[in-house]
């Protein structure tokens, strides 16, 4: 089968959709999947060994993108998000069987929708996107190997504070939290890093400002796949729910993430792709109170002294 698999929006939302690339391409190895992706994952997926060809979805030139979707006579797709410019490239792109969540109005231009009801957050995202495979492989075994990124690297004595958020999350530490989270294990034997993104410049500003105490500071100068074999060498990635704590529990790192306290937000719905025992989840509400704060340093200082 020629497949393609759709995902075009940030960069956790398309490291949800992985697993369902994974378990094909492992139980189904002659399929041959092209992911169809936004710019920022663009080159990332190029470099996943399991997806086999990438396009571009191009929101300034819908055109090309159509025509680099029809050349390659796809027999079916599945899109785990949908939006009414997806719909209408893949309808006129005249692939016949063509999978997708049964919601918003775009569902009219799929012929094969899944009624899920992600509202409910009955499972993680990551295994509503793996159940939509079923819709064309009714056989398949809801699984794949762990790590979802196997990246060899060893790992060093190394904490990552990522305090930005890309404007995706609802719970978060404030920027003085993070300082203080990081200086509470100064005189361990880890080194201290900060890690910025790209929209992060005010947050890495503020950091570098009132930091007192040593650490490294990293801005985003990385690619994705640079950034993610970084965080496999690290031993604990501290941040709130967003495309880089994704990125980390790709690669099994340990994790401890700040989520926001409703049902859309919570780690219920959003935990990352890792070993259960390597995710160290929190809600943090809007106005948390010292004890949320406590209960996170503690859990830090305990991972650091395994």
């Amino acid at each position: 089968m020629n497949l393609l698999i759709t995902r075009h929006d940030k960069i956790g939302d398309f490291v949800v959709t992985l697993p369902l690339f994974k378990a094909i391409k492992e139980q189904y190895p002659s399929t041959n999947i092209t992911a169809l992706v936004s710019k920022i994952n663009f080159n990332f997926a190029k470099e996943i060994d399991f997806i086999d060809d990438v396009i571009l979805f191009d929101k300034e030139d819908l055109l090309e993108t159509k025509k680099q979707i029809r050349k390659r006579k796809f027999d079916a797709s599945i899109s785990a998000y949908i939006d009414t410019d997806l719909g209408k490239l893949l309808f006129l792109s005249k692939i016949k069987k063509r999978v997708a969540p049964a919601t918003k109005i775009a569902q009219l231009f799929f012929n094969k929708r899944v009624t899920q009801r992600r509202s409910k957050v009955e499972k993680t995202e990551w295994q509503y996107n793996l159940d939509l495979a079923l819709a064309l492989f009714p056989e398949i075994k809801l699984e794949f190997s762990k790590p979802l990124l196997n990246i060899e690297s060893k790992k060093e004595k190394r904490v990552v504070f990522h305090p930005g958020f890309g404007g995706s999350s609802d719970g978060n530490l404030i920027l003085d939290d993070y300082l203080r989270l990081a200086k509470s294990i100064k005189d361990s034997s880890y080194e201290i890093v900060f890690t910025f993104g790209p929209d992060d410049e005010k947050t890495k500003e503020y950091i570098s400002k009132n930091i007192d105490f040593e650490a490294k500071l990293l801005d985003s100068k990385m690619s994705l796949i640079e950034f993610t074999k970084y965080l496999s060498a690290t031993d604990v990635f501290v941040s709130t729910s967003t495309g880089p704590m994704h990125l980390a529990g790709a690669v099994n790192t340990k994790t401890i993430s700040f989520f926001g306290n409703t049902k859309f937000a919570s780690y219920e719905r959003w935990a990352t792709i890792s070993e259960v025992e390597n995710q160290n989840n929190f809600i943090v509400p809007k106005d948390y109170i010292s004890e949320v704060y406590f209960k996170i340093e503690k859990k830090l200082k305990e991972l650091v002294n395994e």
